[in-house]
């Protein structure tokens, strides 16, 4: 792997991720998935990032997801299977993850998006699960997260038939949060990663949990899970200094503890 082709920056508890291969369209190498496995427990343990931004490189394509002149690397069907799945580790990460998508998110692209919490995306952008054209279907969230979030028979459009998705299609099915010209896009994104990082690194975290928990739990024992992360939030020093910012009038300085 071209040690280019993945960079990585922080910069006021903000890491951003950027999959820097443009003139493939950003797809991903087996190589790149092995390090974005490497990175993203990098970031779990890293105290100095509170959320995490995902994008592409240029305006062109946020990623066309694995690269398919090199897909024979990964080797049998077998060792496929059992590959360092670059959506996963995405997933994986404990931190919030904005999906910054300029341009195509096809394929693996598409799976990358959907394993972040929060997808905003330019104008420019073209959402569609195309493996089907190909001879086969996606392996990293396409059929399960889909339906979760933009329904069951729109889910079923755009896995059967790999059909593209302008923007404000997507926005109006729920599959991002927001579309703005793309010139905008960065300002928008970082803007809400802001805000997020300056609140509680514990209770965002939590936060994510019972989110996720949302999409795997009965009612009734997420709210119970939810009950028990509320009251956890209750033990750090965090949310001391929350309690004692909004009775002294000022803003709170949390420092994850």
């Amino acid at each position: 792997m071209d040690n280019n082709d993945i960079r990585y920056e922080v910069d006021n508890y903000i890491g951003t991720i950027t999959l820097a291969r443009p003139g493939k369209l950003n797809t991903v190498t087996r190589a790149m998935g092995e390090r974005l496995s490497e990175l993203c427990q990098e970031i779990n343990r890293d105290k100095g990032v509170r959320v995490v931004v995902l994008t592409g490189e240029g305006e062109k394509s946020f990623s066309a997801g694995s690269d398919i002149e090199v897909l024979d690397d990964y080797g049998s069907p077998w060792d496929l299977r059992n590959r360092d799945d670059y959506c996963m580790a995405i997933r994986s990460i404990r931190k919030p993850v904005i999906a910054m998508v300029n341009g195509y998110a096809i394929g693996g692209g598409l799976e990358l998006a959907l394993q972040a919490d929060i997808r905003m995306a330019s104008s420019n952008a073209r959402f569609g699960a195309a493996e089907i054209k190909l001879g086969w279907i996606g392996g990293s969230g396409s059929t399960q997260l889909l339906p979760r979030m933009v329904g069951a028979g729109k889910a079923a459009e755009m896995v059967l038939t790999g059909r593209l998705l302008s923007a404000e299609e997507a926005l109006r099915c729920g599959l991002v949060e927001q579309v703005v010209e793309p010139d905008e896009l960065k300002k928008l994104v970082y803007e809400t990663a802001s805000a997020i990082a300056a609140y509680s690194p514990i209770a965002v975290e939590n936060a994510k949990l019972a989110l996720r928990a949302a999409m795997n739990m009965p009612l009734d024992a997420g709210l119970q899970y939810e009950n028990s992360l509320f009251s956890f939030c209750f033990t750090t020093e965090d949310a001391q200094e929350g309690k004692a910012a909004f009775k002294e009038k000022r803003a709170p300085q949390f420092k994850g503890q």
